[in-house]
């Protein structure tokens, strides 16, 4: 007998957690951090409803932290088994789960200066120390190599084409009458994109999670390049500073890409473009090294010698001390700085800078999840509170969202479509709720498949 556990993910986008038990083994696919909403972000701090002494492995999907950053809390608990993931997976998390205990230390750190804490003292979520522990946990393993993550359990990644090193998490088991497969999509990716492949083609399984982040959307057929030439050119046009909060994973590197070739055919004028984020600029080196994994075209250009995650005025601001000088700086310039949601990070210091004024533009670029100072300013809000302060919004706001690299639903669709026959049953999650219901009823009237929307800790009887 098999079952599952939906342990986060469900009702929103974050919080990535699913517990799969055969027989007597078990193991957590994703370990993610919920974001956003406070009801939410509380869960983080609640024991996980699992026995951790019957947990067998953690199987990761990718590095983002809304699938991977509770894994420091996870070992805090008290786990000390081995957490399986990507080779590329497994790099980038040494990079971001220090990157966010270091953001929960700093957090308390400066609740307890302000006195803003309701808790005395304020305490973090994990520490450095919980982050490192669960770092010796990792292990990376091939795409496309099947190995025993617990007994009866075996599992597989396959090319989830979202960010370098995602994946789809394929479980297998002996059922009484044959062999059954649960396919976990973790974050769905898009086709025809810069640097990585295409998604995977699927074609078949008992069993099916898939995300439903923009189930409810269509992205922007508008070109991104072109409308990243017209922001830059309008906001030079003022002489303010394009001010982007990316995602340091990902969509860091792909406007770097998009920059250059802009510059490189002319089409806007050299700026200095500043990367102002320690975790984005040890990913895009990380990026660089993983050339293998390049779709045809990065690949070519790479052979041929072009740094394709280079800008010719390109500078990595590392130090605290260079935020702080680009932070200063009134010329016409780019800005790259985390968190892509405005949760933290530096970008809250550029924006407490930059928001009060008319010729500065703030540019997302990827999904602003519902309570994030993100959400509210692309709603329109007047102003948005950063450290205790209400910062007036009156600078112009764009979005990208064809730079998002979750897949629409038309893109989900399609990826659903190469299935060679429906799953017996696919549930519908990572996606809040007007999204999955949407992409529910989408999926029962173009392919007719059992499709169900879970609860947060529902449980569900596999055959």
């Amino acid at each position: 007998m098999a079952s599952l556990s939906f342990l986060g993910a469900t009702g929103t986008v974050t919080g990535s957690k699913y517990l799969f038990k055969h027989e007597n083994s078990s193991i957590l696919v994703d370990c993610g951090l919920f974001q956003g909403l406070k009801e939410l972000r509380l869960r983080n701090w609640s024991p996980l409803k699992i026995d951790l002494n019957s947990l067998d492995a953690v199987v990761l999907t990718h590095a983002h932290i809304d699938h991977s950053g509770f894994l420091p809390r996870l070992v805090r608990q008290g786990f000390n088994k081995t957490v399986y993931c990507t080779e590329p997976t497994r790099d980038l998390l040494e990079i971001m789960l220090l990157d966010s205990a270091h953001l929960q230390e700093e957090d308390a750190r400066y609740a307890n200066k302000k006195g803003s804490s309701k808790h005395k003292p304020a305490l973090p979520l994990y520490t450095i120390e919980d982050a490192q522990q669960a770092i010796k946990l990792l292990k990376g393993i091939p795409y496309d190599t099947t190995f025993q993550a617990a007994p009866g359990i075996r599992v597989s990644f396959l090319d989830a084409g979202h960010i370098m090193g995602s994946s789809f998490v394929v479980a297998e088991w002996k059922a009484s009458d044959g062999d059954r497969k649960i396919v976990f999509s973790g974050d769905l990716g898009r086709y025809k994109r810069p640097i990585l492949k295409d998604p995977t083609t699927v074609k078949n399984a008992d069993y099916l999670l898939v995300e439903s982040t923009y189930g409810d959307r269509l992205h922007e057929q508008k070109d991104p390049a072109d409308e990243l030439k017209r922001i830059i050119k309008q906001t030079i046009s003022r002489k303010g500073v394009v001010l982007i909060p990316a995602f340091a994973v990902g969509r860091t590197q792909e406007l770097l890409y998009r920059i250059r070739e802009l510059e490189d055919k002319g089409e806007i004028p050299v700026l200095p473009v500043y990367v102002d984020s320690p975790m984005a600029i040890r990913t895009t080196k990380l990026y660089e090294r993983y050339s293998e994994f390049y779709d045809n075209k990065a690949s070519l250009l790479h052979e041929k010698g072009t740094d394709i995650l280079q800008t010719t005025r390109m500078e990595f601001t590392e130090s605290v001390e260079d935020s702080k000088r680009i932070n200063a700086l009134d010329e016409p310039c780019i800005i790259i700085s985390a968190s892509g949601m405005l949760t933290g990070g530096r970008i809250l210091h550029h924006l407490i800078q930059r928001l009060p004024r008319t010729k500065h533009t703030v540019v997302f670029v990827g999904y602003q999840a519902e309570g994030t100072r993100g959400r509210a300013l692309q709603s329109g809000k007047d102003s948005i509170k950063i450290h205790g302060m209400q910062i007036k919004a009156a600078a112009k706001i764009e979005t990208i969202s064809d730079l998002s690299a979750h897949a629409d639903y038309n893109e989900i669709l399609s990826w659903l479509g190469q299935f060679e026959k429906p799953p017996k049953r696919t549930f519908i999650v990572h996606g809040e709720p007007d999204a999955s219901r949407a992409l529910q009823e989408r999926i029962g009237e173009t392919l007719a498949w059992d499709t169900h929307v879970p609860q947060y800790e529902e449980v569900v009887t596999l055959e």
